[in-house]
């Protein structure tokens, strides 16, 4: 199961918008995400679910794969759903059964958030499974380059979250493989009380922060020896380059974002 998460791969097909300049697609979800905690009704939350389907069938990925890689995180968006039904005691009850009520503010929030959850992992997984690592990070380093004015590293900072989600595959295939190497040995993870589960895994921890701390320094070393000094006088085969249909698709999530802001006050 771990070893489907979606977020930090990279699909390669040749769709919209895997021919998107990064920081586009960066700025684009950064708009997006805003957008939809505006969002307060059926209509508005209607329009954000079709725009986010229409932006999965654009980028051309294999819908059993986002799907495979959600399905975790699918739990979580259905607990926490279930939590809003029952701690939720505003507006007209809807049902009732012993000391179960349904009031229909529960029912509205719980739709709410879910859907918020839902769209936000989207969306951001698209940018990670449509854009190359190398070309996230010059995205980045472009975007944060304003900063450098202000004493900010920005070449290492994007250096730094590019490397982070380029590991979170990685870094979930190796606690797959250290689960099923303790599973040989007699460790129990999907059976008895919750107390017992939660007990069962902190053997994991161990030998997880030993792997990640062995990688991370072999990182260093490699990057030390070809040369690698941080992001003074460096220079870059590929060159972003900032087209028409790049500016049209930032223009197109602002459109959305006021549509949205109008279906919020009417």
């Amino acid at each position: 199961m771990l070893q489907n998460v979606i977020i930090g791969q990279y699909v390669s097909t040749s769709s919209f918008l895997h021919r998107l300049d990064p920081r586009s697609k960066l700025l684009s979800v950064f708009i997006l995400v805003l957008i939809i905690f505006l969002a307060n009704n059926w209509l508005a939350n209607a329009f954000i679910v079709i725009f986010t389907v229409a932006m999965v069938v654009l980028s051309r990925v294999p819908l059993s794969f986002i799907y495979k890689g959600i399905r975790p995180i699918l739990w979580l968006v259905l607990f926490t759903f279930i939590l809003h039904l029952f701690l939720t005691r505003q507006g007209d009850v809807l049902f009732r059964l012993g000391f179960f009520v349904l009031y229909e503010e529960a029912l509205r929030q719980g739709i709410t958030i879910a859907i918020r959850l839902l769209t936000i992992i989207l969306l951001t997984s698209l940018v990670t499974l449509t854009t190359r690592p190398i070309d996230l990070t010059d995205g980045l380093e472009s975007l944060f380059s304003p900063l450098k004015k202000i004493g900010v590293p920005a070449h290492e900072l994007a250096l730094m979250m590019s490397i982070s989600l380029r590991f979170i595959p990685t870094f979930m295939q190796e606690t797959e493989k250290i689960m099923k190497a303790q599973m040989a040995r007699g460790v129990d993870f999907t059976s008895g009380p919750i107390g017992q589960r939660i007990k069962a895994l902190l053997p994991l921890l161990v030998p997880l922060f030993i792997s990640a701390f062995n990688r991370a320094e072999d990182l260093a070393l490699a990057m030390e020896s070809r040369g690698y000094r941080g992001g003074e006088g460096r220079t870059k085969y590929r060159v972003l380059q900032w087209t028409m249909k790049d500016t049209l698709a930032v223009v197109g999530c602002i459109g959305f974002g006021l549509t949205i802001v109008w279906l919020r006050l009417i």
